[in-house]
């Protein structure tokens, strides 16, 4: 099967492609009632990072402005809580607490499987043999506008702190209540495969909270 794949004709008008998409950049919550200033998480300390793959289809026979993008991608979502502070859940709500000891780290991990959908748009390189025609995106503008939804396969949190003179790693691994089903808006902006990503999620990222907080992130993306 490797010598037949290889020796497969070329496809003379190819309108689909695939990517491996990588992402990495800042995470944090957006609070009802709060601006992004007071949130309890750090500015710097709280990161993301995406891994996935996708596909891209032109739209339109003859033009390959818009494109359909489509794929499924791993989501780590992370929170290190200001002020020596850690998760606990308590009557059902996960709230933060100070913690007994001095924390040396303390983080909170989402972990998410997501169905990424985008339209993306802008020029691109038309090239023409007698034997194919392609359409290149290299050194092209692109803009994508979509979103994603998919699932929640774990949360997390580790701590890590000094007790009477020993250095202690604490690895919880629990339902925290957090939101089973995860999904919301995400848009990216770029040149080649180099391209400016943001993401929010709709869904609130504790399950029947009295105050809702809502992940949000912004970073690098980057398709290979």
């Amino acid at each position: 099967t490797f010598f037949k794949s290889r020796n497969r004709p070329l496809k003379y008008d190819r309108r689909t492609n695939s990517d491996f998409v990588f992402a990495i950049g800042l995470n944090n919550a957006i609070i009802d009632g709060q601006s992004l200033e007071d949130s309890p998480y750090k500015i710097g300390g709280s990161r993301f990072a995406e891994l996935g793959w996708q596909w891209r289809t032109r739209v339109f026979k003859n033009s390959n402005f818009m494109r359909f993008n489509y794929g499924f991608s791993f989501q780590f979502n992370g929170l290190k809580p200001k002020n020596n502070q850690y998760f606990v859940v308590e009557n059902g709500q996960a709230e933060l607490q100070e913690f007994e000891f001095d924390l040396k780290k303390s983080k909170f991990r989402m972990d998410n499987l997501v169905f990424p959908v985008h339209f993306e748009f802008g020029p691109s390189k038309f090239r023409k043999t007698e034997k194919t025609i392609r359409y290149s995106l290299r050194n092209q503008f692109r803009l994508g506008l979509g979103g994603y939804g998919g699932f929640n396969l774990g949360t997390r949190q580790k701590l890590k702190y000094n007790r009477n003179g020993e250095n202690v790693k604490d690895k919880l691994k629990r339902g925290y209540n957090t939101t089973n089903f995860v999904y919301g808006l995400s848009a990216y902006a770029g040149f080649d495969g180099v391209l400016l990503y943001a993401k929010y999620d709709l869904n609130p990222i504790f399950k029947n909270a009295e105050v809702e907080q809502h992940n949000i992130s912004l970073g690098l993306r980057f398709d290979l």
